[in-house]
């Protein structure tokens, strides 16, 4: 069914022939209204044009008007080239949409190292046909994704849809995502800001597929009030609940991953201890394999919890898979083939309450299979 965007907004793609697949690779998110916007990128040293410019851009405080996005290129490690690339492909969008430049922003993603196409950007961003639903923009972010994520809320009216790609370079701080949410509810750039960053450290950077970090990632959050008001504390939550859902759909289709895991930590003595001690657990090498194999082995979350930094005394830990004791202080009796039958649902949550504090938290993740090492043993070749 088709997910239309919230009033104001329109997008579109083309195939430009970036991807050697020949699938919709450039893709165009627009607002007739200009936005107020909160942004968050990878923290990675290495980090792509794009990601310079739109940490400027944000530092400026202007307002926003849409976003281009290339697949199948990252245009990074490309030299000085990268950052003329980059700065032309947004005046390209500028030109199509008779809006300023510094009110586009870029995104793109794909291999690194490559010079990026931009004769093939300029003849196909003139063809890109706008419209009021999402699917296409959707499509022509992927990469080696298997699915579209789309997730959608309602808040007194408002509304707010979002839309991610992901599949493998996946780790906090963030990973390899985009991520563009967009609402038609007026909302104070301030307001935008100083709740964003909050929003994303609970949702994109609590996911973790392969624990590598990604140098093109960002997540953005459009606001162009073609609405009017709500009220804030509602919004917020639901724009928190739309990521979480992006977030859960990144882990789920994880490379070559056959189960979404859910890690919940509680009983933890701060929010960040609670935050790392569930990543821990679902970026372990060990307790992936072990959850593609459906082997409860307890030991290896028990050791994750204990590398992640978070406090707390062995003695005291609990630990549950799928509901089932194995942990409180020492080994739990429990029904091994009982356990491991449970694990080969399609989503397995673990459960860990450190005994320290009031905090938790979750993280998502996916199983580690020979399809992960497949797909990037043979991803440039």
């Amino acid at each position: 069914m088709a997910v239309n965007l919230p009033r104001g907004f329109r997008a579109g793609a083309v195939r430009a022939g970036i991807k050697p697949s020949g699938k919709p690779d450039l893709a165009l998110l627009a607002s007739g209204l200009p936005a107020s916007w909160a942004y968050a990128a990878t923290q990675n040293r290495a980090a792509a044009p794009s990601i310079h410019r739109g940490r400027a851009l944000y530092a400026q405080g202007g307002p926003l008007r849409a976003v281009v996005v290339n697949a199948g290129n990252a245009n990074c490690a490309t030299g000085e080239r990268g950052f003329r690339d980059d700065l032309l492909m947004a005046e390209l969008a500028a030109r199509r949409l008779g809006v300023p430049v510094e009110e586009v922003l870029t995104a793109s993603t794909g291999v690194i190292g490559v010079p990026l196409p931009v004769e093939k950007i300029e003849a196909s961003l003139p063809q890109i046909a706008l419209t009021p639903t999402v699917e296409a923009f959707a499509e022509a972010i992927l990469t080696t994704d298997l699915v579209v994520k789309v997730a959608e809320r309602e808040v007194a009216g408002a509304r707010i849809v979002g839309v991610a790609k992901g599949s493998g370079m996946i780790h906090p701080n963030m990973a390899t995502m985009l991520a563009f949410l967009v609402t038609d509810a007026k909302v104070p750039q301030e307001a935008l800001r100083a709740s964003w960053r909050g929003v994303v450290d609970r949702t994109f950077n609590q996911v973790t597929v392969d624990g590598d970090t990604s140098t093109n990632d960002l997540a953005l959050l459009m606001a162009n009030g073609a609405y009017g008001e709500v009220p804030l504390g509602p919004f917020f939550e639901a724009v928190e609940e739309v990521g979480r859902e992006l977030a859960r759909k990144i882990a789920r289709d994880g490379e070559g991953a056959t189960k979404l895991m859910t890690v919940r930590v509680q009983g933890a003595a701060t929010e960040e201890e609670a935050r790392r001690a569930a990543r821990a657990v679902a970026a372990s090498a060990l307790w992936k394999s072990a959850l593609y194999g459906n082997d409860p082995n307890w030991g290896r979350i028990l050791a994750a919890l204990g590398n992640s930094g978070a406090r707390f005394d062995p003695l005291k830990v609990e630990i549950r898979l799928q509901g089932i004791p194995l942990y409180r202080g020492g080994a739990l009796p429990f029904d091994r083939e009982r356990a491991s039958q449970a694990m080969r649902a399609e989503e397995v949550e673990v459960f860990a309450d450190l005994g320290e504090g009031p905090y938790s938290a979750e993280a998502f993740g996916c199983d580690l299979t020979e399809g992960y090492v497949r797909i990037n043993a043979l991803y440039t070749t």
